[in-house]
């Protein structure tokens, strides 16, 4: 057996596209190509976002004095070979942020400080606090866009629990997702007081105008008729607390990576194999057949000539056939498991310029964009790694460190690796909700993550489709 790899191969940095009509707005940067062109859907956000709040006693103010310096201009104190100066809300996203009316500004009770300090839970009593404050904003839906809650850092005992796995943030997202109100939470230590504004807002900038229902960008160069699919699964205890039901979690993306809906279902028709489950024939064909449904609706009623499907387990038998019944019409199919926690690291070596015969490690890590074979269903893509083009040296997302691939597992499909690497490099730039150029996976799995997380924590599911606007 040869202890050889096969040549690796680089594939170069997504372009994103800022405009619908004007094909050369493009930019391998987010934020760059927003400054320089706007965003994608410039006309179809509420103008100007109208904010409701929800703040401790005696603090809105901060909260709208957070708002005004959405429209300052900062200079990046952090990041500063990839953050651009911050011009203003209104100059990148030709639309302004203001002040919802006054009967959708919420404050605390004044006690609630005393009484979070002699709670012997918390992040119980604070939770149903903010769950009664997010209440009484339902009589006045039709006047906000967005909605703050304002988490200061004297309460972070609060924000998680003590004995079980309760998460302030995601308890927050699962209630006000089945009101249709997207939410943003403010916190004090990472927001209000942050040191680089320039950061701050353009995270935030993004999230609010991500949330309104606008689109900052979209993929450039993507083959037509395609549908990306992400799979994920979030255990759900039943009514004793035992883990019984498992939900299952479709997401759809259009060939230009723009989130379509997501489904959500609970399931029992599972196998659980080393706390992994896995669908039945029937239950994969539903939920393929369903995600379809999402797809054509915002087609014309057109099915997709190729799909791709992410999750990151292994497709069992079952599942495998339950995905080619519900795809019998698709040209081609590609079923693709993507493993995060790979055992794999990788050096870049090139060639001293002073002696043609050395090769030597080179100054910067692999490029992002590597790809390296390790058999005929296996490979490892760097997802993470340096890129050129944004500065005079090569940016490492985070500074430092030695970047890890990610495994690619084919179980269905054909060809080259091409498609499906330049598919998940793509597909890890569009996060609206990170100011970063790209997220560690592919939107089909970093989405998947969240929306475990906040699925598990909602009372009920029904039967429509989400939109990912509410879980940001």
């Amino acid at each position: 057996m040869s202890s050889e790899v096969s040549p690796h191969v680089w594939y170069p940095e997504p372009e994103l596209l800022f405009h619908p009509e004007r094909t050369g707005d493009r930019d391998i940067h987010p934020l760059r190509g927003l400054k320089r062109f706007g965003p994608y859907s410039a006309s179809q956000v509420p103008s100007p976002i109208r904010v409701a709040t929800i703040a401790p006693s005696g603090e809105s103010n901060r909260l709208f004095g957070f708002m005004q310096e959405l429209h300052r201009t900062f200079s990046p104190r952090e990041r500063t070979d990839y953050l651009p100066e911050w011009p203003g809300f209104s100059a990148v996203f030709n639309t302004r942020v203001t002040a919802a009316p006054a009967k959708c500004r919420v404050e605390l009770e004044p006690a609630l400080d005393a009484d979070l300090a002699a709670s012997q839970a918390p992040h119980t009593l604070l939770a149903d606090r903010l769950i009664q404050a997010v209440r009484s904003l339902e009589a006045f839906r039709t006047e906000f866009d967005v909605l703050f809650v304002y988490l200061p850092d004297r309460w972070a005992a609060a924000f998680f629990g003590q004995d079980d796995d309760f998460d302030l943030h995601d308890y927050l997202k699962a209630f006000a997702a089945v009101r249709g109100m997207p939410i943003q939470i403010v916190r004090e230590g990472r927001a209000l007081s942050y040191p680089c504004r320039a950061s701050v807002m353009w995270r935030i900038g993004l999230a609010i105008y991500a949330k309104a229902g606008g689109i900052p960008w979209k993929l450039a160069d993507t083959k037509a008729e395609t549908a990306f699919i992400g799979i994920s699964y979030a255990v759900r205890n039943d009514d004793s607390g035992s883990p019984r039901f498992v939900t299952c979690c479709s997401q759809v993306f259009d060939e230009d990576g723009a989130g379509l809906e997501f489904i959500a279902f609970d399931t029992n028709e599972i196998q659980v194999q080393r706390e992994n489950p896995f669908l039945s024939r029937a239950e994969m064909f539903r939920v393929i057949t369903r995600s379809l449904e999402l797809y054509r609706r915002r087609h014309g009623g057109r099915s997709p000539r190729r799909v791709m499907i992410h999750k990151t387990t292994e497709f069992k038998d079952d599942e495998v056939a339950g995905c080619f019944e519900a795809l019998p019409v698709c040209e081609a199919v590609d079923l693709i498991q993507l493993v995060d926690e790979v055992g794999w690291r990788g050096v870049w070596w090139e060639q001293d310029p002073n002696n043609p015969r050395r090769n030597e490690a080179a100054a910067y890590p692999v490029k992002r964009g590597t790809l390296l074979q390790l058999g005929p269903r296996d490979a490892l893509l760097w997802i993470h790694g340096a890129v050129d083009g944004l500065g005079k040296r090569p940016h490492l997302q985070g500074g430092r460190g030695t970047p890890k691939p990610i495994r690619l597992v084919r179980h269905a499909g054909h060809g080259s690796w091409d498609d499906t690497a330049m598919a998940a490099l793509a597909l890890s730039k569009m996060n609206w909700n990170n100011d970063g150029l790209y997220d560690p996976l592919p939107v089909t799995m970093s989405y998947a993550k969240v929306l475990a997380r906040v699925l598990k924590r909602m009372p009920r599911l029904g039967s429509s489709p989400f939109q990912f606007r509410f879980f940001m």
